[in-house]
């Protein structure tokens, strides 16, 4: 018989009807400000994940719940059989701030990933036939969850389970380009990476590498995609994370901090590639509703305006100097490395226990492969802010000579 007490807590609940795709840590956030949230017992957290690059104007923002609730009672959704003023206003924007001339909106990083895969090929189906369809990508990338991006994805432990995944996908070592003059032969149509690493690890680009990989797609012909869902919206300290090496891509994607944790994504192109997106080859629902493109324009002229991307640039270089002040005076750091905020510290051992440790501590921090923190903060995030978190991981990383906490699984958070 199902267990149908009322008196049975959040997390309870959760683990009851909710499959259980993620590991969650074992506290229920109820507010956010700026910053900062809440859980239901009233602790404070500084949050240093901000929805994982999401949440670049912070929790609650004013200029989101004022716009959300005006649209909200103007129009929500029509469908994308009519035109909307807030669609078209966002598209602008977006066009006029970067390389592309023509945007197709949809609701995930995931779902802007696959439109920029069926561009990809569907132009290059076009142009030079069906034999022409191969997709080159980085070891260690990650593109999204569907099938079509999982196939994508270099990562072969987020694939455990879904074979046959997609064909036609190919894969070489980052900042490598000797591989991938290798590997792009005549039946490639695109090359697909990431100008920064988030998932991999927060890994940067050689100084060189993303000219010398725009200049192997010129000479060869193929389309040039940078998945900047985790990197771009201002998140280095640029728009755009390509906008640091001196090239643009023919296609772009965009999601995350584009609606501040309204869910829309965004693939961007170039004007030479619009013909092969006509009517009816590729579409969405909720794709760009007037509700989540209205918000979305606010963040963007937000980000553009009000200085908050040159800020994330300067608090990021701060920060990065403080977690590498931590990396002289301990060993057990390896490397930090990034642009802007986001930010990678690796460690020389498992990061999972300092993550477990920071949230005792009232801060929240994640690992991204198995020994690199990760911090992706709000891009508002202040310096006496990343001073709170670096002393407590200066405390953090004293103690970690104590057995028990290298060990220490989540228990004890209460304490």
């Amino acid at each position: 018989m199902k267990d149908t007490r009322e008196d049975r807590s959040t997390m309870e609940l959760a683990d009851t009807y909710m499959f259980q795709t993620y590991g969650r840590f074992p506290i229920v956030l109820v507010r956010g400000d700026g910053c900062r949230v809440w859980d239901e017992d009233g602790k404070e957290y500084l949050d240093f994940v901000g929805g994982i690059a999401v949440c670049a104007l912070g929790h609650s923002s004013p200029l989101v719940a004022r716009v959300l609730e005006e649209q909200a009672k103007t129009l929500v959704h029509v469908s994308n059989l009519y035109y909307t003023r807030p669609q078209v206003d966002l598209a602008r924007l977006l066009v006029e701030n970067s390389f592309a001339d023509r945007v197709f909106f949809c609701n995930s990083g995931a779902e802007a990933n696959e439109a920029a895969l069926k561009l990809a090929r569907r132009y290059s189906y076009e142009k030079f036939g069906a034999n022409r369809h191969v997709i080159v990508s980085m070891t260690n990338s990650f593109h999204g969850r569907t099938m079509a991006t999982l196939s994508a994805t270099g990562q072969a432990k987020i694939q455990i389970g879904y074979d046959p995944l997609l064909s036609g996908f190919r894969f070489v070592p980052f900042n490598d380009v000797e591989a991938l003059e290798q590997a792009v032969d005549a039946s490639v149509c695109a090359v697909m990476l990431e100008p920064i690493q988030g998932e991999g690890g927060v890994v940067c680009p050689d100084p060189d590498y993303l000219k010398r990989v725009r200049g192997l797609c010129d000479e060869r012909g193929v389309l040039l995609i940078f998945d900047e869902v985790q990197v771009g919206m201002g998140r280095t300290g640029r728009l755009f994370a390509h906008e640091h090496y001196g090239i643009t891509p023919d296609i772009m994607t965009l999601a995350k901090a584009l609606g501040n944790g309204l869910p829309i994504g965004a693939m961007l192109a170039t004007e030479a590639l619009s013909p092969a997106f006509g009517p009816g080859s590729h579409a969405t629902t909720f794709g760009g509703t007037p509700l989540l493109t209205a918000v979305s324009r606010a963040v963007v002229s937000s980000l553009l305006k009000d200085g908050w991307i040159a800020h994330a640039e300067k608090v990021g270089a701060y920060f990065k100097e403080r977690l590498e002040g931590l990396g002289r005076k301990y060993d057990l750091v390896k490397e930090v490395r990034g642009l802007g905020l986001i930010l990678g510290m690796e460690l020389k051992r498992p990061g999972a226990p300092v993550v477990t440790a920071c949230l005792k501590e009232g801060f929240l921090i994640n690992c991204a492969h198995e020994t690199v923190l990760r911090f992706v903060p709000p891009l508002i995030v202040q310096k006496d802010e990343v001073d709170h978190l670096v002393a407590a991981l200066d405390r953090i990383f004293e103690g970690m000579t104590d057995e028990r906490l290298r060990d220490s699984g989540i228990e004890g958070l209460r304490d």
